[in-house]
């Protein structure tokens, strides 16, 4: 949306772009927690702090499965990272950072660690639903099952090195305007 305004002493018609409200949701959004994985409560906090900026900004419809791929990425965090060397203090806390973004249609979740091992994400589905018949338990797998229920929520998923060469953050991409249809159905 473009504004026109006239200048009266040049006579000339100037283009700029209004101002638009942080507000906005077409501004996007973007949040971010630290944690540490020895408090109690981390996962919870993430989860509260996720469910409450969606609320708040609008996006009610996303609450549930965000809440859910966050349970499960920090508490991979809480119970799998093991700090690099470079980046540990003898007797510090675990550094859990989680990150969420919107832009107009994208709903971007990102928990980072302090271990640079990557995530075993898995493959996918290793048996048909068809062929598992009655033996639902054939279709998940021995380990990974937070990531794959990540990753059945999720439209993308995908993990990036941390800066200076330790940790790693784990990201989720969930399409709005699909979690929107799925909530009004």
């Amino acid at each position: 949306m473009e504004v026109q305004q006239s200048k009266h002493s040049a006579n000339a018609s100037v283009t700029v772009a209004p101002h638009r409200s942080v507000h906005d949701p077409d501004n996007g959004h973007f949040r971010a927690l630290t944690l540490h994985a020895e408090d109690p409560d981390c996962v919870k906090a993430a989860r509260d702090m996720v469910g409450c900026y969606l609320q708040t900004w609008g996006l009610t419809y996303a609450v549930d499965d965000a809440r859910l791929v966050v349970s499960e990425l920090v508490g991979n965090a809480v119970h799998h990272a093991v700090p690099d060397n470079r980046l540990a203090m003898p007797g510090a806390a675990r550094r859990i950072d989680v990150w969420l973004m919107t832009y107009p249609d994208l709903l971007g979740i990102g928990v980072s660690d302090e271990d640079s091992t990557p995530p075993d994400l898995p493959a996918g589905e290793f048996i048909s639903p068809e062929l598992a018949g009655d033996f639902i338990e054939a279709l998940l797998p021995d380990r990974g099952r937070g990531l794959f229920i990540v990753q059945r929520l999720a439209d993308a998923v995908w993990w990036s090195p941390g800066l200076n060469g330790g940790g790693k953050t784990v990201w989720c991409r969930l399409d709005l305007d699909r979690l929107w249809a799925e909530h009004s159905a």
